[in-house]
């Protein structure tokens, strides 16, 4: 499996929890709630390059690109020491100046064997 590259992203990231929670509601008001899933808690990273230079742009694009948003690619966040599978379906490229570009991409993690 492909390791993204060693490119440090731009500060201002965000980073989004999405629990997978199933919910009971009852009519007196009440309600119970459940995880459900063994992993019930992905993650989801919105990324940023900015003022990057070209090379590095091209290398994030191609890397991108040759996933297509189906391929899993490993990555560590940067608050975190250990690496996780994560897809990206959707990024895009901005031309800053002839010689700079940002890209901002959604890393969305995966659980697969």
């Amino acid at each position: 499996m492909a390791t993204f590259p060693d490119i440090q992203a731009s500060y201002g990231l965000n980073k989004e929890s999405q629990p997978t929670v199933r919910t009971a509601r009852f009519g007196d008001g009440y309600e119970q709630r459940v995880t459900f899933g063994l992993n019930q808690n992905p993650k989801i990273w919105q990324m940023r390059w900015v003022n990057i230079t070209e090379a590095d742009c091209d290398t994030i694009e191609d890397f991108l690109n040759a996933r297509a948003g189906v391929e899993p690619f490993e990555w560590t966040p940067p608050d975190e020491s250990t690496e996780y599978k994560w897809v990206c379906q959707d990024w895009n490229k901005q031309i800053d100046l002839p010689t700079r570009r940002t890209i901002t991409a959604t890393f969305r993690q995966v659980f697969e064997p």
